[in-house]
């Protein structure tokens, strides 16, 4: 199990989130935030004077997950929140030790993406590079 930290421009949170729930990962955490990195801060004017705001805010982006859906989460979050410019963000990805559902005490993939993906097979027949998913609905 591994965790996509992602901090991302607050006018790209919704279309982050959008397209992160089409590709089936509609569960996450988000937090408001506000940092500072190569930009230092923004200039902000309010009743005609100038303010120097040395902290930008921004949106972060807890996703828990399977290994195997973690490039998948990373690129996606990537690919859409990018400008080009100074101030896109950054995305980690940190080791889970361990996942449990308080609910119903459910530990590691069960608890994160139950009913999720249950088998990945290759089929004898099938054109090279396809694949043949079974899911199973919770």
């Amino acid at each position: 199990m591994k965790k996509v930290v992602a901090i991302v421009r607050l006018e790209k949170f919704d279309a982050v989130k959008e397209s992160l729930g089409r590709e089936g990962f509609a569960g996450m955490t988000v937090t408001p935030a506000s940092g500072a990195g190569t930009e230092k801060g923004v200039v902000i004017q309010w009743r005609g004077k100038r303010f120097q705001e040395p902290l930008v805010p921004r949106v972060k982006i807890e996703i828990v997950a399977p290994d195997i859906d973690i490039p998948k989460i990373a690129d996606t979050i990537c690919r859409v929140a990018k400008t080009g410019k100074v101030g896109d963000g950054m995305a980690y990805v940190e080791h889970v030790e361990e996942v449990i559902r308080i609910r119903d005490g459910k530990t590691g993939e069960d608890a994160v993406a139950p009913g999720r993906l249950v088998e990945i097979t290759r089929e004898v027949g099938v054109p090279s590079g396809a694949e043949t998913f079974q899911y199973e609905v919770a």
